[in-house]
Formats: C-alpha cells, sequence, structure tokens
C-alpha cells in the first residue's frame, strides 16, 4: 500500500465534489457495561482519525473510544460503508492521519477491497483494520501491505484504545507516568492528607519514584505535611509552562525522600492565582514523562482548569466524609467522572474521619449503597494520631507504622499501582527438624 506504514500529517477531510459523503454512523445503544480502558494508554496526539464501519455494535465501541479523554487532542469521526464507502470518500478528498475501516469480507475480499483504498490514500496515512476473520496468515499479509494493525471482532474500547496507543508511541521511549488526581467532596475531609500519606506509602511500599504535585497554590498544605520550606515550586512551572524541561524540573522539586519528591505550593496570599488549563496540561506531561507516578493534590474548586485536570487524570481517588453535604457533593462528581470518563474504571472512594465523636454520621452501608460505589478505604477520626503527624511534618506511618490508617494508606497505595503486597511466608514448627534430617541425608 501506499507506504501506510509512515506517520505524515494530512489535511483535515474536506467533502467530496463529486462522490456523496457516506452517512454519519447512527447513536449507538447504551452499551450495557462499559469496559474500562487500560490506563497504561497513552495519549494520542492531535491528528484526524476517520473510521468506516460495516456493523453497528463496532460503529458504537468506535464512537465509544472517540470520547476517550486520551483523544481529547484527536479529531474522530465514525461513519459506516466500509472500505467501500472510504475508497470513494477519497477519491475526491485529502486521506487523514488515521483510516479506521471495517471488512465482513474473507481474506482474497478484504485485500482486494484494501488495494482499491490504498490506490486513492495520500502517503504517509496509517490504516487500521477491523476484520472478522482471525486468520493468521491474512494478519501477515495485511502488515506486509503496509497495514499499522488488524483487530478482530468483537471489540471493546479498551482493545481499540490499545492499539491507537501502539501506533502512535515510540517503542524505545520510556512508559508515561501514571497520574493520580486526588479531590475531596467538601473542604476539610482530609483529600490532601490521603493524597501526601498514599504517595508516601507508594515511595516507600513500591520503592518507585513519586512527584506529588499541590494545586491548591494560596492554601496548599504539602510543604507543611512534610516538613519543606521550598524557595520555589508548582507556581513556577504554571508561570512559565514552555520554559519547563527535565533541568528545570530538577530545580524546582523538593526531594523528600529517596523516591519521593514535591511541587509544593507558595502557600501565601501575595497575588490571586487564576491557573491556564493549557499550563496544568504542559506542567503534567512534563513531568510524568520524567517519572512513574504523580499525585495531584487537586483543591475543592470547580473551574475549567480543575474539572480537566481531573477528567484527565489515569486514576481519581475521592475522599469524603460520612454526612449529607459530602454524599451529594460525592454523588454528583461521580455521575460527572463517569458520564465524562465512560472508558475508564470509576473513582477510587475513601471514607474518611469516619466515627467522630457526637457527630450524626451516615453508616458506610448507607453512603455506599447511596453512591453505588464501594469505599476502597475507611479510616476512624483518630485525632491524636493525624494531629501529631500533622504538627511534626510526617506521615502516618512514620508515627504509628502499625496503625490501621497506614495499612490503608498502604492498600491504596497497592491497588494504584496494581501491585500485589508480598505475603509474609509462613514458618513451619518442623522446619528446623525437617532441615536437619536433609543435611544428614545429604550428608550420607
Amino acid at each position: 500500500m501506499n507506504d501506510l506504514a509512515h506517520s505524515q500529517a494530512a489535511p483535515e477531510l474536506q467533502a467530496p465534489e463529486q462522490a456523496p459523503a457516506p452517512q454519519p454512523a447512527p447513536a449507538p445503544a447504551p452499551a450495557a457495561e462499559p469496559v474500562a480502558a487500560d490506563a497504561r494508554a497513552r495519549p494520542i496526539p492531535r491528528i484526524n482519525i476517520q473510521a468506516f464501519c460495516e456493523d453497528q455494535k463496532t460503529a458504537a465501541v468506535l464512537q465509544q473510544v472517540s470520547e476517550d479523554r486520551r483523544l481529547s487532542k484527536a479529531h474522530v469521526t465514525v461513519q459506516m460503508g466500509g472500505i467501500e464507502a472510504g475508497t470513494a470518500f477519497y477519491r475526491n478528498a485529502p486521506t487523514p492521519n488515521l483510516i479506521m475501516v471495517e471488512s465482513l469480507h474473507d481474506r482474497d475480499g478484504m485485500l482486494a477491497d484494501l488495494e482499491r483504498l490504498a490506490a486513492v490514500c495520500d502517503s504517509g496515512t496509517k490504516v487500521l483494520v477491523v476484520g472478522h476473520v482471525n486468520d493468521v496468515l491474512l494478519y501477515r499479509q495485511l502488515m506486509q501491505r503496509g497495514v499499522s494493525e488488524y483487530l478482530v471482532m468483537p471489540l471493546t474500547a479498551s482493545d481499540v484504545m490499545m492499539s491507537l496507543s501502539a501506533i502512535y508511541s515510540d517503542p524505545d521511549a520510556e512508559p508515561v507516568g501514571q497520574v493520580v488526581a486526588f479531590v475531596g467532596a467538601k473542604g476539610g475531609v482530609g483529600s490532601s492528607t490521603v493524597c501526601h500519606n498514599t504517595a508516601w506509602a507508594i515511595s516507600e511500599t513500591i520503592e518507585t519514584d513519586v512527584v506529588i504535585a499541590d494545586l491548591d497554590l494560596a492554601f496548599g498544605t504539602a510543604g507543611l505535611d512534610f516538613n519543606q520550606d521550598p524557595v520555589q515550586g508548582i507556581a513556577d512551572a504554571l508561570i512559565s509552562p514552555d520554559r519547563l524541561d527535565e533541568v528545570l524540573l530538577d530545580r524546582l522539586l523538593s526531594r523528600c525522600s529517596d523516591h519521593l519528591s514535591l511541587f509544593a505550593a507558595p502557600g501565601t496570599l501575595e497575588q490571586t492565582y487564576d491557573l491556564d488549563p493549557g499550563a496544568c496540561d504542559t506542567v503534567i506531561d512534563v513531568v510524568r514523562s520524567n517519572v512513574p507516578y504523580m499525585a495531584v493534590d487537586v483543591p475543592h474548586v470547580w473551574t475549567n482548569w480543575a474539572r480537566q485536570v481531573l477528567m484527565h487524570a489515569d486514576h481519581i481517588v475521592l475522599t469524603a466524609a460520612p454526612d449529607l453535604a459530602n454524599l451529594r457533593n460525592a454523588k454528583n462528581l461521580i455521575d460527572k467522572i463517569k458520564s465524562t470518563r465512560s472508558n475508564d474504571a470509576p473513582p477510587l472512594l475513601v471514607l474518611n474521619q469516619v466515627g467522630l465523636p457526637k457527630r450524626p454520621e451516615i453508616s458506610v452501608r448507607e453512603f455506599a449503597g447511596a453512591l453505588e460505589c464501594e469505599p476502597k478505604a475507611v479510616i476512624d477520626f483518630d485525632a491524636q494520631l493525624f494531629g501529631t503527624a500533622a504538627n511534626n511534618g510526617q506521615m502516618i506511618e512514620e508515627v504509628s507504622n502499625k496503625a490501621k490508617a497506614a495499612e490503608q494508606f498502604r492498600d491504596l497505595a497497592y491497588l494504584l499501582s496494581e501491585r500485589t503486597e508480598p505475603k509474609a511466608q509462613r514458618t513451619s514448627l518442623l522446619a528446623p527438624i525437617l532441615s536437619r534430617l536433609n543435611l544428614r541425608k545429604a550428608g550420607a
């Protein structure tokens, strides 16, 4: 095919002058249960993607993919008609960066259709083929002809996202770091405390690099919680995001431990902070390209930049206290997150400050039932433990590694990093005797 395996920018699709434009795909029927796309899939660059489907189920999956947060910079259209419609369309229109076509034919029919499509494709256009024939020989022939990928129905949104990510990712590049956004359902519920302790647990238990980004520029507490008072921090990066690179990032970060660094907030009221969503995206992209994990402490505000940071994160941790205002806000946030991030897993719910003396509370069971979301951690109110940690600039595990809260932060760390906590091996009481017997047999 016309060098379809090499990427090259192409003009946006235009309506053909002679051939009639294919009909848009009808609105897909709502899926019974959306499949969460793999969080490791990389964001897709600013490209044009045109899909031509034969089957309504395929169109529904691709429509779901087009709404994925990782495709927010790409322009995606899904139409019906398959390879034949695509071939007719591109006789009078430039081809986009990527064409996705579906074929219901067997091997010979599909290859013949693709040859006709190749004749009208511009050099550099990539092609992803969706078929219904699971044939290794067909796959090899498609790869030989320059097709970028071949997927077999039935498909999920996760399958397509991982394929698109693989097409537009440099195989020699380092993996893109995971961004975990922490947000509270209400001010004062301890979202920052959950963020800092979970990030610290990831850095200590997983022994991998983590950066905490405190986006509460006026009132952020990350510096206090880690007993740090850096001169520079995240505000300097957000003011001039285009200057941020690996060297400047290293200068602006404050080192807390071997694996944990802090992008601290100024914590002053010398000026107001109206953040630019584009600046936030740039800073996050630079940080995640340098470390495996980035924990973003999102303040309890609802602005364009806060919403964008939240919705574009790989994982969201929502902290709430068991009262009515938190229940309402948590319900609104979860509904918004699910509708905007239909291909992602729902947010992880943390119930904090449970059992506050003399406060009427909604039970954990009723709270979870109303949200239709089981909490991943239920942290009891402990003024002595959390107060001591805050006043000393320490993490909970540093104050008491046997505390239940410390264990819950470790569990969150393993959950977010998709790791399994190593279990201590049980030693049998007969092990020493059996060991001596084995030694005697070996010496005999």
